[in-house]
């Protein structure tokens, strides 16, 4: 390319709205020893310049100014033209350099990032100790940066969120202020998260873990997560709101234009609230897991005749010492029992592995937001909103980039083993021993050392009790997850929820009344929709790259005006493209003699 040494030479620019790098023509300025690529902009498109750099799909790119200087008339020689210069040097936080400061967040060593970084410059550029060095001293500004960034922009809260949200638009699906007659609702979504959401959630499941941090934040927060190709749980929206009113819901649903999905009732928030509960308030491990039990009868007697207020009385008369545990089951739960156990009767159950997902979210969540250091900002919306989108959301793009481009293998690791169920695939059937005269309890022995055994009473449910120290923290453990892998065949074990709701399903179908034209045709729709299912479901548990299945899955999603076959239809052959023209005009000449009629 030839090298242009006078910058009068290089034409202007001045592309129409939006634009980024890729919309200009560049030129090489300098001289033969050193050059750059320089391109000419009106500086009254550098925001618009900026705006379509940061909406790069592939490389999302944040900007601040570093420094910048004001040039008086006459103060610079050879540009008598102009009355005056104003430059900003503009430091580009973005992606793969955007590893940098994701490194930061998520504690990788500066090392690391550094080594990927010079990685990535040369595979561009070639090995240069110019640039190596340029290199280490932009990961040691943008430490600074990443330091020195805070989440106030303005002393008031609310004056500050106004201020984010207008810098941040294109992350934001739905906002609305606060008002004499409307709630404040924020929903947040960056452009990474809506292709997750489309690839990960489209024709496949979409959970929504809500009314987080309830009690400590100033305004609940609600987060829909979809599954990814190795089922962890992945936040592809944040909602922000103080209200839970169907009228409220119903704004940010139809904002997000969220799709047709199934719906099931996860089991997790309900189990580890009940054994959270009863290992704080009830000092005998015996008392314990019979507890534990007790309610797990009470759960599963939802498909029978069983009256649960009465059973939970009962249960409750039989504990009736453990005083500091009735009192929490007759303030919280007496009213509000069978208004769950229904709702867990009239949806299909989300299996342990999805409720492993979901719970592995909900315990990074608490770890990023509910740091002690962090306390006195919990009440203010824009430091929320500044960990949801700058800490939690680097260190999930960062997990699904390591793992799909299998760099940072410690990171990738890390997140493969970071659900209970995954981490249950790890224990070997030779390590469960179970109970072979009453099938009362199974023994697991740790990996970390074979003299460690950790005991799960009522192996198969979902109410099993782990003495782990992660099952007693209400956490749904490895152990009873192995175990109950290898309880779901054995026919002496209790059945899963969801094995037990799986069932229940297609039997409520079969009781449609036969005499009632339509709602047969209801049962026949339902029970082909779930042989569908069932058939997707084989072969993701055949195939030994989950990836390429999802990828593969029928129907695209598109809108309605678009809407088109994946393939064209055997019993349909194509039109050639002379018969589509002359058809076009057929249409057009119609439509002229319709008008003259």
């Amino acid at each position: 390319m030839e090298i242009v040494k006078s910058i009068l030479d290089i034409p202007v620019q001045d592309p129409q709205a939006e634009f980024s790098s890729a919309d200009l023509t560049w030129k090489k300025f300098g001289t033969v020893e050193h050059q750059d690529d320089v391109a000419l902009i009106p500086y009254t498109r550098v925001n618009d310049f900026i705006i379509g750099e940061c909406c790069n799909v592939e490389c999302p790119t944040r900007f601040h100014i570093e420094r910048g200087r004001k040039r008086s008339k006459g103060s610079v020689k050879g540009f008598h033209k102009i009355s005056h210069i104003f430059y900003c040097i503009y430091e580009d936080i973005g992606v793969p350099l955007v590893l940098k400061s994701m490194g930061k967040v998520v504690g990788i060593p500066k090392e690391n990032v550094l080594g990927k970084n010079i990685e990535c410059i040369q595979l561009y550029c070639g090995s240069d100790a110019t640039f190596d060095t340029l290199a280490s001293e932009y990961v040691r500004k943008l430490g600074m940066i990443i330091k020195r960034s805070t989440h106030e922009l303005d002393r008031d809260d609310q004056a500050s969120i106004r201020m984010w949200v207008e810098r941040n638009k294109k992350s934001i699906f739905f906002y609305q202020d606060t008002s004499k007659m409307d709630p404040f609702i924020l929903g947040i979504q960056t452009e990474w998260q809506l292709q997750q959401m489309v690839r990960f959630g489209r024709h496949n499941l979409v959970a929504a873990d809500s009314n987080f941090g309830i009690k400590k934040l100033k305004y609940p927060l609600c987060t829909l997560l979809v599954f990814d190709s190795r089922h962890h749980a992945l936040p592809v929206a944040w909602i922000i709101t103080p209200s839970v009113v169907k009228s409220d819901m119903s704004k940010w649903k139809k904002a997000l234009n969220t799709f047709c999905c199934p719906i099931l009732f996860s089991l997790w928030r309900l189990r580890s609230s009940w054994l959270r509960n009863v290992v704080k308030k009830c000092s005998n491990i015996e008392v314990q897991r019979e507890i534990f039990k007790r309610l797990g009868k009470i759960v599963y007697g939802t498909w029978s005749s069983v009256n649960t207020s009465v059973a939970l009385e009962e249960c409750i008369q039989d504990f009736v010492d453990q005083t500091a545990l009735v009192d929490y089951f007759r303030s919280s739960w007496m009213a509000k029992i069978e208004m769950w156990l229904l709702t867990l009767k009239s949806f299909p159950l989300a299996s342990q592995a999805a409720s492993g997902a979901i719970e592995a979210y909900h315990v990074k969540l608490k770890t990023k937001l509910f740091d002690d250091s962090h306390l006195g900002a919990l009440l203010r919306v824009d430091w929320l909103v500044h960990k949801l989108t700058t800490e939690l959301y680097s260190t999930y793009w960062l997990n699904r980039y390591a793992d799909e481009s299998n760099s940072f293998q410690n990171v990738k690791e890390e997140y493969i083993a970071s659900t209970s169920w995954h981490r249950a695939l790890q224990i070997p059937d030779s390590a469960v021993t179970l109970d072979d005269k009453y099938n009362l309890f199974a023994k697991v022995a740790s990996l970390k050392g074979s003299s460690i055994t950790h005991i799960v009473w009522n192996p198969g449910s979902d109410f099993a009790f782990c003495d782990s120290a992660w099952s007693m923290q209400g956490n749904f453990c490895k152990h009873v997850i192995k175990v109950n892998m290898m309880c779901d065949n054995d026919k002496a074990c209790e059945p899963s929820m969801s094995s037990r709701s799986f069932g229940e399903i297609p039997m409520d179908l079969w009781k449609k009344p036969m005499d009632d034209p339509i709602l047969l045709d209801e049962s026949v729709a339902w029970s082909h929709q779930m042989l569908d299912q069932i058939k997707q479901l084989v072969e993701l548990n055949s195939s030994n790259d989950i990836g390429i299945v999802v990828n593969n899955m029928p129907l695209k999603w598109i809108s309605k005006k678009g809407r088109k076959f994946v393939g064209i239809p055997a019993s349909f052959p194509a039109l050639p493209s002379t018969s589509k023209s002359n058809l076009q005009k057929k249409n057009r000449k119609w439509k002229r003699l319709s008008r003259l009629r």
